[in-house]
């Protein structure tokens, strides 16, 4: 005598596929996170920070040159020189670091969490593997770490990009006194969308990163090649530092527009209706040349800016990593 199997509920079944996708997720994360190194960490955070010091001023002109839509309140700047000098003489050495503290906060975390997740993702997908990643898998691995660090640093970034843009010269009568202030205000007049402003050309921006690393990546994979050496072998000072500007003059000049639309996002004194109606307005009344306002004090700033941060992570991270072997 046959007995019938009893069928399993529909709910069941779509209750134990959404508990194996649960913890099928969980295991993936924990995978990552067993890649996971400090070391990475606060290698890039060390980086990030030297940089940004020494280059914050170029930073400054960047930005007032990227948001310069002919408003009137808007100092008129003819260069470079002329934009650092006209900020000096207005408010001197402090005038050219505004807006230094989320920056160096912005940049610190944001390289520091890059290296670290960047480095345990390809960690993750090199498992098992004797083969060496490819351009691709170095490019996806640069995109899922940009996207988390991201998320969470926007907020500082919206705040940099504010205290940059204060042009009074009296600190009583600017709006924002500093980085937790402007943070506070942000929340309080705007909520969360005002923390996340310029978010999504910042997703965009995303490949930015992500174009970098694989361009360095690969660079320091055929080069090694090139000299018969093991693909993960120690560079010099130089090498990394020509490794690190080619990528970054690459990476640059490739992605530039987001940054201008990602700047005139988070400025306190223009009102876009998002992404798309910048992009419009900057192409009605400045054509293309609109989307490339800046590069050059950017190409200045970020080429050194990039060479001392893999400089000193290389070198920080190769000694830590020793230490703790």
């Amino acid at each position: 005598m046959s007995s019938a199997q009893t069928p399993r509920p529909v709910g069941d079944t779509r209750l134990s596929s959404k508990s194996f996708s649960a913890v099928s997720l969980a295991g993936h994360v924990q995978q990552v996170f067993s890649h996971v190194r400090i070391e990475n960490l606060v290698a890039g955070l060390s980086g990030g920070v030297v940089s940004t010091l020494v280059l914050h001023p170029l930073d400054l002109v960047k930005i007032r040159f990227a948001v310069s839509d002919g408003l009137e309140l808007r100092p008129k700047y003819s260069g470079i020189l002329h934009c650092m000098k006209s900020v000096w003489q207005q408010d001197g050495v402090r005038g050219l670091y505004q807006g230094v503290t989320p920056n160096v906060w912005g940049a610190g975390a944001s390289w520091g969490l890059y290296f670290f997740f960047y480095n345990a993702i390809k960690g993750y997908m090199k498992e098992g593997r004797q083969t060496e990643l490819s351009a691709a898998e170095h490019l996806v691995s640069a995109a899922e770490a940009g996207i988390l660090t991201l998320t969470l640093t926007n907020p500082i970034w919206v705040t940099k990009t504010r205290l940059v843009l204060q042009y009074n010269s009296d600190p009583a009568s600017r709006h924002y006194k500093g980085m937790l202030d402007a943070l506070v205000k942000i929340y309080r007049h705007e909520g969360v969308p005002g923390l996340y402003k310029g978010y999504v050309p910042g997703l965009f921006g995303t490949s930015h990163g992500a174009l970098q690393f694989m361009a360095y990546e690969e660079l320091k994979r055929e080069y090694n090649k090139y000299k018969k050496v093991p693909s993960d072998a120690k560079l010099n000072a130089l090498e990394y530092i020509t490794m690190a500007a080619l990528s970054k003059i690459f990476a640059v000049a490739t992605t530039y527009p987001y940054q201008v639309v990602r700047a005139r996002l988070q400025d306190q004194h223009n009102t876009y209706n998002g992404t798309m109606d910048v992009i419009r307005r900057t192409w009605r009344n400045e054509g293309a040349f609109g989307f490339y306002k800046g590069i050059i004090p950017n190409v200045i700033r970020v080429t050194p800016a990039c060479c001392i941060t893999f400089v000193v992570y290389e070198n920080i991270s190769d000694f830590l990593l020793r230490q703790n072997k």
